[in-house]
């Protein structure tokens, strides 16, 4: 991949993404993988998944449990799960390998191999040819994508900016994500229509943890477009621009490693996302 074309540039501004082949080699992919292999192998299983519940109340203990492991993952690495992959003992009943969903949300800080395809050369030169100036990186995550469903959404519902547009998702394909195995379909030129719905931070001592605020509007399904994207390919994705996945159908998985950064110059960062810096892990510069 030799960089961004202005063409690109004007697709991207025009259409709120943009796809592009070859931003990892084969290898460098496999890496990705093979080193995610080894996380899962000595992953620590979170409690609230491990515990029998009987009662609703002890239900709703792990429904806290669950929201507070996500909502303080901002500067850690943790393990998220589909659905029935344990039984009632906290077993589990499906290949490890095929029991995350994801895991997120601070590989780029704390595992070399994804901290350095996060600050590569490449990705630099294509957030700088796009015109960001002090770009950091919020969050990372990498998507299994098993049989998961993504429903209609905008990045800016959960990673809120004012002023808004000031958030991108860099989606770094790791296997060919195609029609069969649930890439991505957007709504060309929706980053232009705003956000309907935001998810925000209860005050302290309440639950659920978060809430949202507005509702995600009805999409009429024909205005979606595929995205298929080659393995070692990427998807710049706005913040605001309506996408999807379907289900994936298929034998086949569809591993990704994706990260999202914020334009910081001029930019306040909502204190009510979920997703806040810590003293720990202050939201680093990508140009480093």
């Amino acid at each position: 991949m030799d960089g961004l074309t202005d063409q690109d540039v004007q697709k991207y501004q025009d259409e709120g993404y943009l796809v592009l082949d070859g931003l990892l080699s084969p290898e460098e992919c496999d890496a990705l993988r093979d080193r995610m292999s080894e996380i899962i192998e000595r992953m620590d299983v979170p409690e609230h998944c491990r515990t029998q519940f009987s009662t609703d109340h002890d239900e709703q203990l792990k429904t806290q449990g669950s929201a507070d492991y996500f909502i303080t993952s901002g500067d850690k690495i943790r393990f998220f799960f589909e659905k029935g992959v344990f039984d009632d003992k906290g077993e589990f009943i499906v290949p490890k390998e095929h029991s995350l969903n994801k895991i997120g949300h601070a590989l780029h800080a704390y595992e070399p191999l994804f901290k350095a395809v996060t600050h590569s050369p490449k990705v630099q030169n294509l957030v700088k040819k796009l015109g960001l100036i002090y770009p950091v990186i919020l969050q990372s995550m990498y998507i299994f994508k098993v049989q998961f469903i993504l429903t209609p959404h905008q990045d800016a519902t959960f990673l809120s900016t004012q002023p808004l547009g000031r958030v991108m998702g860099v989606w770094i394909a790791l296997e060919d994500a195609a029609l069969e195995n649930g890439c991505l379909w957007f709504i060309p030129g929706s980053h232009n229509n705003g956000i309907t719905r935001r998810m925000v931070r209860t005050p302290k001592g309440t639950f659920p943890l978060t809430d949202f605020i507005g509702r995600e509007k009805d999409y009429d399904d024909k205005l979606f477009v595929p995205a298929p994207v080659k393995k070692g390919g990427v998807v710049l994705i706005h913040g605001q621009v309506v996408h999807r996945s379907a289900a994936n159908t298929s034998d086949a998985s569809r591993h990704v490693y994706t990260f999202h950064i914020m334009e910081s110059q001029n930019t306040i960062w909502s204190p009510e996302n979920w997703l806040q810096p810590t003293e720990e892990l202050p939201f680093p510069s990508l140009y480093t």
